[in-house]
Order: structure tokens, then sequence, then C-alpha cells
């Protein structure tokens, strides 16, 4: 038996960023190709096979503790991207203001694909996705000092719709206009 499944679904990247190093906040800067690497996107704020436990994590590992790294990598849809957008009464949301590594689209109700997924690329560059991306406080900031009024509702308009976190399990280029192929792990749903 597989590990994991080939789907039918397909996403295309629509854009790609890189958080520097040197940040001021958690703004990500456009790209249009970069090589992921076991470490994630050379040069990016979140990058490293290893990373300090934060308070996201505490339940498990005292904050500051070295573990791996399973945040490389923030992925978010255009469509989820659309709707927080429409919830908090805007036009579009540039995802350069989420942090976004990758943007992509054609996977629908994509912030609850299965811990474990695989996006893969033709080249054979795949990411694992960890887990939701829980909603935070930084993206609302950025939005509120481009458009006034409208960061405050971001953290709950982006429940549910705020993509994953990610890291990669091959390494391989990525490019805006590539394609990925979604594998899902081959199980049933837990059931305690």
């Amino acid at each position: 038996m597989a590990e994991h499944k080939p789907t039918d679904y397909y996403a295309t990247i629509t854009w790609l960023g890189l958080v520097p190093l040197e940040r001021a906040n958690i703004r990500s800067e456009p790209i249009e190709a970069v090589q992921a690497s076991y470490g994630g996107f050379e040069g990016d704020f979140h990058g490293g096979v290893t990373r300090e436990s934060c308070s996201r994590v505490t339940s498990r590992h005292l904050k500051g503790t070295q573990i791996r790294n399973t945040r490389q990598l923030s992925i978010l849809s255009v469509e989820e991207m659309a709707q927080i957008a429409r919830t908090i009464g805007l036009d579009a949301l540039d995802p350069a203001l989420l942090g976004v590594s990758i943007l992509i689209e054609g996977i629908p109700d994509f912030t609850f694909v299965p811990p474990a997924s695989r996006l893969q690329a033709e080249n054979g560059a795949t990411i694992v996705i960890d887990v939701e991306n829980g909603p935070c406080h930084f993206p609302a900031r950025q939005i509120e000092a481009e458009a006034e009024g409208h960061g405050k509702a971001f953290k709950a308009a982006a429940r549910g719709k705020r993509g994953v976190t990610a890291w990669i399990e091959r390494e391989g280029k990525l490019t805006v206009g590539d394609k990925l192929r979604l594998h899902v792990p081959d199980q049933r749903a837990w059931a305690p």
C-alpha cells in the first residue's frame, strides 16, 4: 500500500514570496522563482532545518527549545484569500501583507487538506503540509497600515482560511506558474 495517493487536484503557483532575514515586519517580498531546499527558501526569515519553538508549541516544548522546522513556508490559496478580503471589506488582499511564501490556486478548501499531504511539482520538488496556519495579529497590523479600518477584522475573518504551514521534503526549483499535484495520506480519518 502506498503511503500517499495522488489526487486529481492540481494547484498553480500564482505568487512566491520571501520574508527578508532582517525583517521589520511579517511582509514578504515577491519573487518569480526560488530554489526550495531542505532548509526551506534560501534567505527567508522562516528558513532552516531547525528552529526555536514558539508559543504555538509550548504544550510540547518549552519556548526556545530547538525543534524540527515544520514552519518553513506559509501557503495560502487565492480562493480563501478572496474570501478573507470580502469579509473584511476589501476588494483584494496583497499576499505580501500576510507573509505568504507560496500562493496557489485550484485546490478547494485548501486550509483543511489533511496534514502530511504533499504538493509535488513536475520536477519532483515536494512540499509537506504540516498543519493549518492559525490567524495571528501580525498580518492584521500590515493590513491596517495599508487599509485603515480593515486590519482589525482579519483574525476572525481568516479563521479556517489562513492556509497551512509546510516544509520541504524534496529539493527543487519552484517558479510562478508551476503546477503542484496534491497527494493525500492513504488512511481513513481518525475516529477514536
